[in-house]
């Protein structure tokens, strides 16, 4: 049995799927983005001996040669590494293709040529833009409304013909919004918590109206996996989402209830998007990953809330909470 690759292993999904699947016993490569400071991002903080399983490659989705050399003896590839921030995609545009279109194109070519048994592309509900109905199943129709989500479409696509023309076993797996420790401040969930447990009293956030579809991070995972085991998900794209909704405001108003409800969320335009741009609700149909494989969510928000809460709270002094992160 060869290699699973994870691409993106030292990221947010990327760290906890790597060591979900140490855990269960499999030989797991893990591709990092290389930096001249040897740090691994989320794995340098896993524990040892789940570190020491794990064979580390460190090197740039950009680049076709190293991606080919990390597929080598490989039998299936997790391809989640990516540039993720809707804000920074708006002043570095360029960045984005490279890493989400040319990357996953990386991917796909290396796999094709490798003979890989199966390939997880991870894709982003933000690809269907702002809802026409709900909930959003996979044929609703795509809209990028960044420039962030249009890479990941085109990703997408790219993913979607190397299975119609190569018979390469992909399948485009679409996470709705994650959350959970090791999240980025760049996200909602961690910015309002890190603000409140910072001690501000005036909570900084952008649109209230829009709506999102959280997954806790352990189902999300447990996602992939369930989608890598299931042979009828080659050649699908497939929802992981919760099936339930709710507003950034209401969000920020459960989640001030349980830190200091005497705090009060402020509006900051620097956060604000770009009307069109903006998505304003995604609530996702999950009835496909449920027919196809045994999945289903079993962290609601308020337990992953409060689980995320406590992990924050132990590692505040990884973030900045007096700063904006785009």
């Amino acid at each position: 049995m060869g290699k699973t690759l994870v691409t993106g292993a030292d990221g947010f999904i990327g760290s906890h799927l790597a060591e979900t699947l140490v855990k269960r016993g499999e030989d797991v490569r893990a591709f990092v983005y290389y930096n001249s400071f040897g740090r691994d991002g989320w794995l340098d903080a896993t524990p040892k001996e789940i570190r020491n399983e794990i064979d580390f490659f460190r090197g740039d989705v950009r680049d076709p040669n190293g991606v080919r050399a990390a597929m080598t003896n490989v039998d299936n590839v997790y391809h989640l590494a990516a540039l993720i921030a809707i804000p920074f995609s708006y002043h570095s545009p360029d960045s984005y293709v490279d890493t989400n279109i040319k990357g996953t194109l990386n991917v796909l070519q290396a796999a094709r040529d490798s003979g890989c048994g199966r390939v997880l592309v991870t894709s982003t509900s933000e690809v269907y833009g702002s809802a026409i109905y709900t909930p959003i199943d996979e044929k609703h129709p795509y809209q990028g409304q960044s420039p962030y989500s249009a890479t990941k479409i085109g990703a997408d696509r790219l993913a979607e013909s190397f299975y119609r023309s190569f018979s390469l076993p992909v399948t485009i797996v679409r996470p709705f919004n994650t959350y959970g420790p090791r999240q980025s401040a760049r996200a909602i969930i961690p910015t309002i918590i890190t603000q409140l447990l910072a001690g501000k009293k005036e909570i900084n956030l952008g649109s209230l109206h829009p709506s999102r579809d959280f997954n806790y991070i352990s189902d999300t995972v447990d996602g992939f996996l369930a989608i890598a085991g299931a042979e009828a998900a080659i050649g699908e794209e497939i929802n992981i989402a919760s099936g339930e909704d709710v507003t950034i405001g209401d969000l920020a108003k459960l989640i001030i209830r349980k830190i200091n409800p005497s705090a009060e969320i402020v509006l900051d335009d620097e956060r604000v998007r770009p009307e069109n741009s903006e998505v304003d609700r995604l609530l996702g149909s999950n009835e496909k990953i449920r027919k196809l494989t045994d999945w289903k969510p079993r962290i609601q928000l308020d337990e992953g809330l409060e689980m995320t809460i406590d992990w924050l709270r132990n590692n505040l002094d990884e973030y900045k909470p007096e700063e904006y992160t785009l």
